[in-house]
């Protein structure tokens, strides 16, 4: 049975037709793997998928965790879940082989937990933290902190969060205020609260592992001053096992508006419920050196920046795929030109709004995942690289495509799921149907792991001029390729070639000037615009590529990948035209509103 999860088709299509992952095998950190590995686990995914995410969805939604003072209660599908994705030993699938893991790309395995995102994002959140989490410790974590904490993560005997934002502080955090008091035993005192934490309180599993942003007092101000610390909800023994309780106590649950099965907590530390060996804070253990915990967190964050991507375009993909099939079977009206009204009516799908409509889902929903997949191609280069010259530029495309890799899918793999609802009529905002819970589950995305106005700053402000341009360098440098390649090709993928190569001229252009203007306030002024037009060139990009890879073939599969190209490049890629044209006016509308007319 075709899943409405994702599609293996175009999976495999991406993974091996086009990036040929494969190929990674003859590289040292893969050699162990083969195809054939590779498809048993991405077979494995959509199993357990299947089996135990997606079944309790729908009840995860309508019965969010509760909190009566002392315990935490989730709906037992959640740990059922959770256990089978653990005894599977899936938590460290691309980590190394020495830590317990099981090395496989990072693009196997983002293909892989893309299919719990699209059968149950609220429960796969505790996944992706997890994993996440362990990565980050897996870099940056001590022997002693690996043994601990990570081993145990990976089991899945213990869970993993990250707890940086505070209510006075938000996505501001120069300005948190928890603070970490060091001990004569080389522990530390924690002292403060968070908020937003997701994850953060559960039974799930034995322990839960915080990473939490914290300034070690005397110590420089701002982001500079910033430590990481481990702050594990039980102290762990010597043997390994769990210990006493620490100070880490709920405050509170936050309920949202979508995502609703995974707690969403308020964090008090240090507030004395509990005091491990009789002293007040809660114990935390520094990770690396102090004051370095802002490029620390980054690794965990940057993750979830993409791993955020990677659940919009899930969410967008199923919304799709349930679309197709409700038009499909959806008799409603006749066509346009029909003269008889007794005629017997069509499927919605056979209107041509209706299909434009789905047009923009596809493609919007496989751009998303292709341009995911290329990142997380990236990240397997940069850690197999062959030389120093081949990791530098992976990972300095993979710094200015990670802004566009979570930004992008959370805002047009949303307007899939938009989208979606509309195609489904009266029926999509009903709750019997998938599509409404979709579209509330996706825009949180937009938000999680630094808006979309922070994204723009990151990739205008940083991202465009570090190292003199050299991301932008690069990242043009690539692009120009694929134009050459595809002009050779002839045809509409020539066509398609000469749009995208002009389109990032232009951009290119407006970017060199708004900078050369020497008004850096009015340059990122619209940054957010600047962030969606960038966008929608890197994905019209990764859409050429897919057609490159898909050139000379014949069949529904590849004349469906054609049409949304051709989709996106006469719907999509103009919308960049006007936008330009305003940044490179430095249009100061929205600097020059007051206060006092709103």
């Amino acid at each position: 049975m075709k899943s409405m999860l994702l599609s293996r088709r175009d999976l495999d299509f991406l993974l091996f037709e086009w990036l040929r992952v494969d190929e990674l095998t003859k590289r040292e950190r893969f050699a162990e793997h083969s195809r054939e590995t590779f498809d048993a686990v991405l077979d494995l995914c959509e199993q357990l998928a299947t089996r135990y995410f997606a079944p309790h969805n729908k009840k995860n939604d309508a019965n969010e965790p509760t909190f009566d003072g002392e315990k935490v209660s989730l709906i037992p599908e959640v740990k059922q879940a959770w256990d089978a994705f653990a005894e599977a030993d899936l938590m460290g699938m691309a980590l190394d082989v020495r830590l317990g893991g099981a090395q496989l790309p990072a693009a196997v395995a983002q293909a892989g937990i893309a299919w719990f995102y699209a059968a149950n994002v609220s429960t796969s959140g505790y996944l992706m933290l997890t994993m996440a989490n362990a990565n980050l410790l897996s870099h940056f974590g001590s022997d002693d902190q690996i043994e601990a904490f990570l081993k145990p993560m990976l089991s899945g005997r213990f869970s993993g969060t990250m707890a940086l934002s505070e209510t006075q502080a938000g996505s501001s955090l120069a300005d948190v205020l928890t603070r970490a008091e060091p001990q004569d035993d080389g522990t530390y005192r924690l002292f403060g609260s968070k908020m937003w934490i997701s994850g953060a309180e559960h039974e799930l599993t034995d322990n839960i592992v915080n990473l939490v942003l914290a300034k070690i007092p005397g110590g420089p101000a701002g982001t500079k001053g910033i430590s990481l610390f481990i702050v594990p909800k039980y102290l762990v023994d010597a043997d390994g096992s769990v210990g006493e309780r620490n100070d880490v106590v709920l405050a509170g649950l936050n309920h949202k508006m979508g995502q609703r099965g995974i707690t969403n907590t308020v964090l008090n530390f240090g507030e004395g419920a509990f005091t491990p060996d009789g002293k007040a804070g809660a114990v935390g253990y520094l990770v690396g050196e102090p004051h370095r915990g802002i490029t620390y967190m980054f690794t965990m964050m940057n993750e979830a920046r993409l791993g955020v991507g990677m659940g919009a375009v899930a969410l967008g993909y199923t919304g799709y795929l349930k679309s197709v099939e409700y038009a499909r079977q959806r008799p409603q009206g006749r066509p346009v030109t029909a003269k008889d009204p007794s005629a017997p009516q069509v499927p919605i799908i056979e209107h041509a709004d209706v299909k434009r409509m789905l047009l923009a889902q596809k493609a919007y929903v496989e751009g998303g995942m292709a341009l995911l997949l290329f990142c997380a191609r990236l990240v397997d280069i940069s850690h197999s690289a062959e030389s120093d010259d081949e990791r530098e530029h992976a990972t300095l495309l993979l710094d200015m495509l990670t802004p566009v890799g979570k930004s992008w899918p959370s805002q047009w793999c949303l307007e899939a799921n938009n989208i979606a609802i509309q195609v489904h009529g009266g029926y999509g905002y009903t709750r019997e149907y998938d599509v409404e819970q979709h579209y509330r589950d996706n825009r949180l995305n937009p938000i999680h792991e630094g808006t979309h106005g922070i994204q723009s700053l990151d990739l205008l402000g940083r991202k465009v001029t570090m190292r003199g341009g050299a991301g932008l360098a690069a990242l043009g440098e690539a692009i120009g390729r694929t134009v050459t390649e595809a002009a050779a090709l002839g045809g509409e993928t020539a066509e398609q070639a000469s749009e995208l190569g002009a389109t990032w001229q232009r951009l290119v252009s407006v970017t060199a000037a708004m900078f050369s203007s020497g008004d850096v306030e009015a340059a990122l002024a619209n940054s957010v615009i600047y962030l969606e037009a960038f966008g929608h060139v890197v994905v019209a990009w990764i859409w050429l590529q897919q057609v490159m890879a898909a050139h000379g073939r014949d069949g529904d599969f590849y004349d469906g990948k054609r049409q949304a190209a051709r989709y996106f490049y006469r719907y999509e890629l103009p919308k960049t035209g006007p936008q330009l044209d305003l940044l490179e006016r430095l249009d100061r509308t929205t600097l020059q509103m007051c206060d006092r007319w709103f």
